[in-house]
């Protein structure tokens, strides 16, 4: 029997959730299959996939092909990579323990990777909320200035008669302009 590694579609329209399958290749797309190995959901964002690895091995294993979108997920979590691994093992072209290692190093890359997208996507959403609020609260500060400035009380200027400062401008000048002689004596004395 030809066994596929498929996707087995979930969900609502417009918000698939699929369940990562082992099935006939006669069989329809959301119909009878053998086992169930793991989930998919692309609308998170990395996408979320848990995936029974050592299932998936196995069935790589003993022939099961998968189809082009579970071959790029099965890349992705480095299924494909240790099946190579263990081909390159089989024939004598490496080691087990070389093997092993060189998986290692790439499993931590890989996530090294995966957590710096959440951690920038993160900050990202973090940045975008903290710019939101600043202009939320700038606007809201400029709606309060309008109310205040509406509801104040109308400030009334009082003007001083004009007249009255130019006549007192005018005697000042008057005053200064006659000194007293040093030389003649005041009334006083």
């Amino acid at each position: 029997m030809a066994t596929k590694i498929r996707l087995q579609r979930h969900g609502k329209k417009g918000n698939a959730f699929y369940h990562i399958v082992i099935a006939d290749s006669r069989s329809p797309r959301d119909g009878k299959f053998i086992e169930k190995i793991g989930t998919y959901n692309p609308n998170s964002n990395p996408a979320s996939i848990d995936l029974k690895f050592e299932r998936a091995m196995h069935w790589l294993g003993t022939g099961a092909q998968p189809t082009d979108t579970m071959r790029a997920i099965l890349s992705y979590k480095g299924v494909m990579f240790k099946n190579h691994l263990n081909k390159g093992v089989a024939k004598g072209a490496l080691t087990q323990e070389a093997a092993d290692k060189k998986f290692e190093t790439w499993s931590q890359e890989k996530t090294n990777k995966i957590t710096g997208k959440v951690e920038s996507l993160d900050k990202a959403s973090k940045s975008a909320y903290e710019k939101l609020m600043a202009d939320e609260t700038a606007k809201n500060e400029a709606k309060a200035a309008k109310v205040a400035a509406k509801l104040a009380p109308p400030v009334v200027e009082e003007t001083a008669p004009v007249a009255e400062e130019t006549s007192v401008a005018e005697e000042t000048p008057a005053a200064e302009d006659a000194p007293a002689a040093e030389g003649e004596a005041t009334p006083e004395a």
